[in-house]
């Protein structure tokens, strides 16, 4: 597969031009040498290297590539990760005038662009979880919440897989959504892999009208890189224009790069890489059952460490894994998430094993760790304007029957506890405390 983007980069570079243009730097690393290569490849919009946001040369033919390897209507390049994706995405639903019913265990990004766009937003909890990081919804639920819209212009949004690795029913999803004429929108953030499984479990091949993908978090690519698909013909040629309203005019070329290299790798090594690995993985995962019980999401390169119901604290795990240079994707109070990629090694994997293998976890025993259920409070206001309300930040503990502002939750896992526009309640308030955060926002 060719690489029209590193090749441009590549040849630039090659013949020593006098850089008469931007970026600042002129291609050379300013004191830190170990970074020179990558800067003189960073580059902007000069003749030939074409434009992020209005691509025909270069950028066009590489997303072509990605396209072919995911098999979609159009793929574009996103140097904003999956969050410009999901602004780009819920754009055109506001085109369409349509209300987003979204299955709750979203990413703040989601909630802000909602913001953004003033987007009325219904709500599906799942039918059953473990804390707010992890859920399972059932189809009918959604179904139900299109009719109550009563013909009104809607579209389905929903997080798989979430951060636990638990992926939902796209393919019941997409039939229950496309039997009354709805798109099926996927925030498919943590499986830009699934393509590349022995039998592709991939949003757009189970019906999604529009998906996107963070290759960073999956994938060898520089982070921030991720892809929009659609395979909706609808669609097609307006993935640009909807992302240009919120990205920057300035798109990182060693981002491009990274995509464009990638390609490569998804042409020539993913598919062998991602079966080596996940056998290695299931494999690891079996010999330390007898130690550590593992959530049961179905993607399997998300290990997660329940650590609730083993009763232990998964931030003392986190430490003791820190200890021994490990560092999680997460680390709280009811999991640990340790996230592997296609780009491991079988020596990685044995790695993790050996170090899973001798923590003590004697040390991390919890008296008590059950979180809490999905708060599910009233909501008095709508996101747009509770968000953009003046508002005060207090202590959790104070904020008992106050109406929620702006949303503020770490990153990772960022799923909002409660929503802009909705009244704190007992139940959100100790869901707020379980996650750690001790002040929030709310309407003056």
């Amino acid at each position: 597969m060719n690489t029209p983007i590193y090749d441009f980069l590549k040849n630039y570079k090659n013949i020593s031009p006098l850089r008469a243009h931007m970026p600042g730097h002129k291609g050379r690393a300013f004191n830190a040498e170990e970074l020179k290569a990558a800067y003189a490849y960073d580059l902007t919009e000069i003749s030939g290297g074409d434009s992020l946001f209005e691509a025909e040369g270069i950028i066009r033919e590489s997303e072509k590539n990605a396209s072919k390897l995911y098999g979609t209507a159009e793929t574009v390049y996103s140097c904003g990760g999956s969050t410009l994706c999901i602004q780009a995405m819920l754009f055109l639903m506001k085109q369409e005038n349509r209300t987003v019913i979204a299955g709750r265990t979203v990413h703040r990004a989601f909630l802000n662009a909602c913001i953004l766009l003033g987007l009325e937003v219904v709500w599906v909890y799942p039918k059953s979880e473990k804390g707010i990081l992890s859920g399972e919804y059932d189809p009918w639920d959604f179904e139900k919440a299109i009719k109550n819209l009563k013909e009104k212009p809607c579209c389905i949004y929903i997080t798989s897989p979430d951060y636990m690795g638990n992926m939902a029913d796209i393919r019941s999803l997409s039939e229950t959504a496309h039997k009354y004429d709805t798109p099926l929108i996927v925030d498919n953030a943590h499986g830009a892999h699934l393509a590349f499984y022995e039998k592709s479990l991939h949003p757009i091949a189970l019906g999604a009208d529009l998906c996107c993908d963070s290759a960073h978090k999956m994938l060898p690519c520089l982070t921030g890189c991720a892809y929009l698909h659609t395979s909706n013909k609808c669609y097609k040629g307006r993935l640009k224009s909807a992302m240009g309203m919120f990205g920057s005019t300035s798109p990182s070329y060693l981002m491009m790069l990274s995509l464009d290299i990638c390609n490569v790798f998804l042409s020539e090594n993913a598919r062998k890489n991602i079966s080596k690995i996940k056998k290695l993985t299931e494999k690891m995962k079996e010999r330390l059952s007898r130690k550590y019980i593992f959530t049961e999401g179905q993607e399997i390169f998300h290990v997660a460490i329940d650590a609730a119901a083993m009763e232990i604290d998964g931030r003392k795990l986190g430490k003791l894994l820190e200890s021994e240079n490990c560092f999680p994707e997460y680390a709280g109070r009811e999991a640990v998430v340790l996230l592997l990629s296609a780009a491991e090694r079988e020596e990685d994997i044995q790695h993790l094993e050996n170090i899973l293998g001798k923590c003590n976890i004697s040390l991390c025993k919890a008296e008590k760790n059950t979180p809490p259920a999905f708060p599910k409070p009233k909501s008095v206001l709508g996101i747009r304007e509770a968000a953009l309300s003046e508002s005060e930040i207090i202590p959790v503990k104070k904020a008992l029957g106050r109406v929620c502002a702006g949303v503020k939750v770490p990153c990772p896992p960022a799923v909002p506890i409660v929503i802009s526009g909705e009244v704190i309640d007992e139940r959100a308030v100790d869901t707020l405390i379980y996650y750690g955060v001790d002040m929030v926002e709310v309407v003056v």
